[in-house]
């Protein structure tokens, strides 16, 4: 008998918002936010999801919904989820759950997605010191193919994925989080001053009733003031998986992933159309609505048997990812390599973020030659599907990064050439540039040496 339609266990109507959909979305994570329906090992169910800002950024001519978002907002999820076996019986604390991806791609009638940079003073980017402004690129799709008014003269297959998928966590390991984090921003890191010199990010996101949404949990309730109060945010990657952004998670994949609470309360969203290694935008890949078809098996006593603790408890673990075998095909690429010495000549010892940035800041001001501004460079580098590689982290005092690029999402050849940069037919006129909005803030920036 020929397998049935997926069920769909969480439906979403973009033109509502995240609190009001039927089956109602969170954006924290906590043991106490109640499932909002479950699935069986083994049956393939079918989960919609909002954009990560929940539809605040729009398909229009303007930077200003980017250069004014509230960060406390991230991501909305669909779910949780509770999984159970075949018999009923719900996924234990300890147990492995194996979350197969089936099936993805944006919501019908909403094929379009966008690629931003923040305002250094409002969230900023792995580059915000040399690209302050909020800016925003938007992408329609054909089939399985992007391409951008505010980006011309490129076109690539994406390689649609979430950006999260993950497990709800116990009690004791929410504790963990808030404590850990908690003292990287007290322990003298988190003066405003390192701030600045950290791009104004925070480093850690700690826990805020502000923007706080808990599915059915009423807000105001009793309830809903205490877990908002300690409710860990979505914005790194944990022992539970959570917002891992591997662009490679995509149909054919598994996540192998640690269960915490009974049900292990499966959550996912923030979809990807594409987004290159490392998302360096920070609003970085082709961010969209989407939907994902998935497989779930429970594996008892997983966690015991495969992941292995890397610290002082048995919840200090991480989940494993198995890659699915549809992916892009590229034959020639432009590969561009980045030290670990800063833009000032400063030595830095096997830092690979500081190598990886280099080697980003070497690509942009490369293509930037080929008629392309920084900012439509920058943009495009975290979303196509470039690689980037730790190459090397044993030769002292420099690691080494590289970032490989595909030379065919051009419709010109951007390799080097004898003489003088040509100026084909794609760049002769110039080409028109990404939404962007002035930058207000009073934080120096910092020209790169490279295009002096």
């Amino acid at each position: 008998m020929a397998p049935l339609t997926p069920r769909v266990v969480v439906s979403i109507d973009v033109k509502k918002k995240p609190w009001e959909q039927k089956l109602p979305l969170h954006n924290r994570w906590h043991q106490d936010i109640p499932p909002v329906a479950d699935v069986t090992e083994g049956e393939v169910f079918r989960v919609e999801m909002v954009d990560w800002t929940g539809g605040r950024v729009g398909d229009n001519n303007s930077a200003e919904d980017i250069k004014n978002i509230d960060p406390t907002i991230t991501h909305y999820l669909s779910g949780p989820l509770r999984v159970l076996d075949t018999k009923g019986v719900p996924a234990k604390p300890g147990d492995l759950l194996v979350v197969e991806i089936c099936n993805l791609g944006p919501l019908p009638g909403d094929e379009w997605g966008y690629t931003a940079t923040f305002d250094r003073e409002n969230g900023g980017g792995f580059l915000t010191d040399h690209f302050p402004c909020a800016t925003k690129a938007i992408w329609y799709f054909e089939g399985i193919y992007a391409y951008s008014p505010h980006i011309p003269g490129v076109r690539f297959p994406g390689l649609t994925h979430p950006g999260i998928v993950g497990t709800a966590p116990s009690i004791e390991l929410l504790r963990i989080w808030n404590e850990r984090e908690k003292e990287l921003v007290e322990n003298g890191i988190g003066s405003l001053k390192l701030c600045e010199v950290l791009h104004q990010r925070p480093l850690a996101n700690l826990p805020t009733a502000r923007n706080c949404l808990l599915g059915k949990i009423k807000e105001g309730s009793p309830e809903w003031e205490n877990i908002a109060n300690e409710a860990a945010r979505t914005i790194p990657g944990r022992e539970n998986g959570g917002n891992c952004d591997i662009k490679n998670l995509s149909r054919g994949s598994k996540v192998y992933l640690p269960v915490f609470v009974e049900g292990a309360n499966l959550s996912t969203g923030d979809m990807h159309f594409s987004q290159g290694d490392g998302e360096v935008s920070f609003c970085g890949a082709i961010e969209m609505s989407g939907f994902l078809e998935l497989k779930c098996e429970i594996i008892r006593d997983g966690m015991r048997e495969y992941l292995t603790p890397m610290g002082p408890t048995p919840l200090h673990v991480n989940p494993i990812f198995e890659i699915g075998p549809v992916e892009p095909r590229f034959s020639e690429w432009l590969v561009f390599e980045g030290i670990s010495v800063d833009e000032k000549g400063r030595q830095h010892f096997l830092d690979a973020t500081v190598a990886y940035k280099r080697a980003v800041l070497n690509a942009i001001d490369y293509l930037s030659r080929f008629g392309y501004s920084k900012e439509q460079v920058y943009l495009l580098l975290s979303c196509c599907p470039c690689e980037g590689r730790i190459s090397g982290i044993v030769d002292s005092p420099n690691a080494v990064a590289t970032l490989a690029i595909p030379t065919s999402i051009f419709d010109q050849d951007i390799r080097p050439k004898s003489g003088k940069v040509p100026a084909g037919p794609a760049v002769v006129k110039k080409l028109p540039d990404i939404l962007r909005c002035t930058y207000d803030g009073e934080l120096p920036t910092t020209r790169n040496p490279c295009s002096m």
